[in-house]
């Protein structure tokens, strides 16, 4: 359900029953270089979580593999006690190696030790949402994600977890999934040049299922595109603003977790998300991942 936001960009959605802002902040760049180890400045990545709360953001994605676990510890130190109205969503099933991997840790006594450390770092009794994380560093992988997801539906169960998702998960693996237990959500990779999932996203808006793009600016290679320099020229606008507001616009299902370690790029994703399209801006850009 989409409903107006007074403070923020593309209102809010409902995950089940809990109602969190269509813009989030992913806090994966919070961690040290290569998302691994501290912050070079652990003040100035709580006051990007601060600012985040202060703007009125109540999505905050995180993950136990980032820093691994450093993220979430972060998160605590800066927002604990949390606001009534602040969701974090975090994700299970994959570690961190010592070269910087990412290999996949999905077995039964991998995935219920990730819920644990989740809930301790983090100072929760239960998780608000947890994705389980498929396929590997090179994108979704075809297969059954039907043990682990029953390992999460054990744990919602157990009432350590109170909605689920998956992530990096193919179509098939999404209806999968919820032959087996309902899905709040699903977080994959998306963006202007990337679309591969634009069927899904409307099959889950049909069915009141946010979709939370990962990477909607490009990831480690930034968006790059004369269409979209060409709009956001015409709109007197940086080009990641018009990324950005071109996935509110693009279905009322998607919600943003734009990820920054800066108080003043967290404050232009916020005002740039804000950009308002005409139809014509619409068109353009959508030739760029067609």
């Amino acid at each position: 359900m989409n409903t107006p936001s007074p403070s923020l960009p593309g209102g809010t959605w409902t995950l089940g029953d809990l109602t969190v802002t269509r813009l989030g902040y992913g806090a994966m760049q919070l961690a040290g270089p290569g998302v691994m180890g501290p912050p070079g400045d652990h003040d100035g990545a709580l006051a990007v979580l601060r600012e985040a709360a202060a703007l009125g953001i109540t999505h905050i994605d995180t993950a136990g593999a980032y820093g691994p676990r450093v993220t979430n510890q972060l998160i605590r130190e800066a927002l604990h006690p949390y606001s009534a109205s602040l969701r974090i969503v975090t994700k299970v099933g994959a570690v961190r190696d010592q070269q910087g991997g990412w290999p996949p840790a999905r077995r039964p006594e991998d995935l219920r030790r990730a819920v644990h450390e989740n809930l301790e770092d983090l100072g929760l009794d239960a998780l608000d949402a947890v994705n389980l994380r498929l396929g590997d560093a090179r994108g979704p992988r075809p297969g059954s994600l039907a043990e682990p997801f029953e390992t999460l539906v054990e744990l919602q169960q157990e009432g350590l977890i109170r909605h689920l998702g998956v992530s990096n998960a193919t179509a098939e693996q999404v209806a999968e999934a919820q032959t087996i237990a309902p899905i709040v959500c699903v977080q994959n990779m998306y963006n202007l040049a990337y679309r591969q999932d634009d069927e899904l996203i409307d099959d889950l808006a049909a069915k009141g299922i946010a979709y939370v793009p990962f990477f909607p600016l490009g990831g480690f290679t930034p968006l790059q595109s004369a269409a979209l320099s060409a709009v956001a020229a015409r709109l007197d606008a940086t080009p990641m603003s018009v990324a950005l507001a071109w996935l509110l616009q693009r279905s009322p299902n998607l919600l943003l977790i734009p990820g920054t370690s800066s108080v003043a790029h967290l404050r232009e994703n916020v005002a740039g998300a804000g950009l308002s399209l005409s139809d014509e801006d619409l068109a353009e850009l959508d030739k760029i991942g067609r």
